[in-house]
């Protein structure tokens, strides 16, 4: 365990699309009690959704100045060019901050990104206070990792140049080799059976002694999440995953781009739209902020397979009211269908 009160802990948030990682970020950050915050976002897409939704929250322990957004690629794939800037610019802050939030992206592994708080320009001054890995409970009691897993197996068996028999299911099996915690979202969709399914879901990949909490909506005490204290670079070799003999990685089976949509009427008609795009063009996932006719609050939308919610977030600012969502699918996803479907004009 890392000693060094000097050095600011950082949690290391990882799950695969839509497992619920933002959701317990926002969580924590509203329930903070004081503790100074700050947020490292790697977005998956050309806008910074995830790093809007946290800076909904409006909490005074974590402004807006201290939510940094990585967009340039996967963030174990980037450290130099892209983590450590954010840690430049987030430890220059005052007064300092206490606590260091890292939300990768779905497809990041984070072995990489631990090794990386051996270099030089960081060890002496964060340490990893543990990883938490978050995954969907739901899908797990389904006998998959996500609840569009079979379609991805599907796609992924046509695809040649894939490096990986199952990229998705190694991505997921590293994630849990190397968690401190593991969260089990959505634990309100399922019973009993359910959970136990999915816990033993977890299996051999799951290290010995590492906790797996179930919760609901992202509620999980911050003390849980931010108190692990495990400096978790120190252990990080003796973490076996899939990729520990590769040098790199990449994930080019994913396409993601941004949607411009026009106001809607009816967000309920919308999500209805959205769970035929999924079905109709294999898109897996969509995020986004949408207008609504009549509404001054943002409705902010978001989809995993053909599972669509939606909530109103906070009100526009200033400039128009511009609907935009981001869709991520395997490599070569339609992007005319998918434009044509969710940027047509609303018939009434």
């Amino acid at each position: 365990m890392s000693t060094d009160l000097a050095r600011v802990p950082c949690t290391i948030v990882t799950g695969f699309l839509g497992s619920g990682k933002t959701t317990l970020i926002r969580h924590a950050l509203s329930e903070a009690k004081g503790k100074r915050l700050a947020v490292i976002v790697n977005e998956f897409g050309d806008v910074g959704i995830d790093g809007e939704i946290l800076r909904g929250c409006g909490v005074e322990s974590c402004p807006e100045e201290n939510i940094v957004e990585l967009a340039n690629g996967c963030i174990c794939c980037t450290v130099a060019d892209d983590f450590v800037p954010a840690l430049d610019a987030i430890l220059s802050r005052a007064p300092k901050v206490d606590h260091i939030l890292i939300e990768t992206s779905g497809l990041a592994l984070p072995k990489p990104l631990v090794q990386a708080f051996h270099w030089p320009a960081i060890r002496s001054r964060v340490t990893v206070d543990g990883v938490v890995a978050v995954v969907d409970g739901e899908a797990l009691a389904s006998g998959r990792v996500a609840h569009d897993h079979d379609a991805l197996a599907a796609q992924r068996a046509t695809d040649v140049v894939l490096d990986h028999d199952d990229p998705v299911e190694e991505v997921f099996d590293d994630q849990i080799a190397c968690a401190d915690l593991v969260v089990m979202t959505k634990a309100d969709l399922i019973d009993a059976d359910g959970e136990a399914r999915a816990r033993a879901a977890l299996g051999a990949e799951l290290p010995a002694g590492v906790r797996v909490v179930s919760i609901t909506e992202g509620r999980l005490d911050p003390a849980v999440l931010m108190g692990l204290g495990v400096g978790t670079e120190d252990d990080i070799e003796n973490r076996r995953t899939h990729h520990d003999e590769e040098e790199d990685h990449d994930h080019d089976e994913f396409d993601s781009f941004v949607v411009e949509v026009p106001e809607i009427a009816d967000p309920a008609e919308f999500a209805a739209r959205i769970a035929g795009v999924v079905a109709t063009t294999g898109m897996l996932r969509c995020k986004g902020f949408l207008p609504v006719a009549g509404k001054p609050l943002r409705l902010l939308v978001q989809a995993v397979g053909p599972r669509v919610t939606w909530q109103y977030d906070r009100a526009w600012g200033a400039g128009p009211r511009a609907g935009r969502l981001v869709a991520i699918g395997l490599k070569g996803l339609d992007r005319d269908a998918v434009e044509r479907a969710l940027a047509a004009p609303e018939t009434v």
